[in-house]
């Protein structure tokens, strides 16, 4: 741990969106003091953060104009602003000791260079979750994904623990896949949900009753998943060769090209990676 830092550091959140919101709330709830919510001066930047900043009991201040007290800053903006930010803030007060964080999946430490030339250490540490307003998840076994300076890396492996997640370390080169493989785990997945809702219109339901009536069997599914394996998990017309009920799907969604291309998309990748009957004559008739 570096010098002189406390075995639970103070802690600066620099951006309060849903990101820094619930990082912030957790950390609290762990026992870290939230010193410092860090906004920008815009009115709805600084509103968020004086709300924050009182669940958080901690003090709101600006970008422009911050002397940051805090041992450790974790920046939790959007990727085209941390460099900037960084920059801006490195101007202010001394950063020597300090462990400055950002959490980015797809950028390395090195936006936070700026940071660390002025005696920081600086890592990415981003979290396998995902964010959105009107809902604070629990970090409790979350995976964080980390790289950077090894001093900031212990420190943020420290934090995790205590939030009850865990981390691993990622090479700078491999980030991009990282981040790509979290694209799928989430919006990629409710782009399929969406998906599913206009198929589910093709059969006359609304969009509300294909929510509700999906609910129980995704959830099942990423059950299973999780517990049985892929392979175990599997069911429907691909397992079973069904090559007569696979093209009833195919003619039906030709009347939706673009659920269509995502079907063949998927069934294709069946083919690939999990169990199939009469591989050879479904991959003749889900050619693109």
């Amino acid at each position: 741990m570096l010098p002189a830092m406390a075995a639970k550091p103070q802690i600066a959140i620099v951006g309060p969106g849903r990101l820094g919101w619930a990082l912030s709330i957790e950390l609290r709830r762990a026992g870290y003091r939230v010193r410092e919510i860090v906004a920008r001066s815009s009115p709805g930047s600084q509103r968020r953060a004086r709300a924050l900043a009182r669940l958080t009991r901690g003090c709101r201040v600006s970008s422009m104009s911050t002397h940051l007290e805090a041992d450790l800053v974790w920046f939790c903006v959007p990727d085209r602003e941390i460099a900037r930010a960084a920059g801006q803030m490195a101007m202010h007060g001394d950063w020597k000791g300090k462990v400055a964080l950002h959490s980015s999946g797809a950028l390395s430490s090195e936006e936070l260079r700026v940071l660390r030339r002025r005696g920081a250490a600086v890592a990415s540490v981003h979290p396998l979750m995902t964010f959105v307003r009107g809902a604070v998840p629990s970090l409790g076994g979350v995976p964080f994904g980390a790289e950077g300076d090894p001093a900031a890396v212990r420190v943020a492996r420290s934090i995790v623990r205590t939030l009850g997640g865990y981390l691993f370390t990622i090479p700078r080169n491999r980030k991009a896949a990282y981040h790509a493989w979290g694209a799928f785990l989430s919006p990629l997945l409710v782009s399929l949900l969406v998906t599913g809702e206009e198929v589910a219109g093709a059969a006359g339901f609304s969009k509300s009753e294909a929510r509700r009536a999906m609910g129980p069997i995704v959830g099942q599914t990423i059950a299973n998943y999780a517990k049985l394996g892929p392979s175990q998990s599997f069911s429907g017309p691909i397992v079973r060769g069904d090559v007569e009920t696979i093209g009833k799907h195919l003619r039906i969604l030709q009347k939706l090209p673009g659920a269509r291309e995502v079907y063949v998309a998927l069934a294709r990748a069946a083919l690939r990676h999990l169990p199939a009957g009469n591989r050879k004559a479904l991959s003749k008739q889900l050619k693109p």
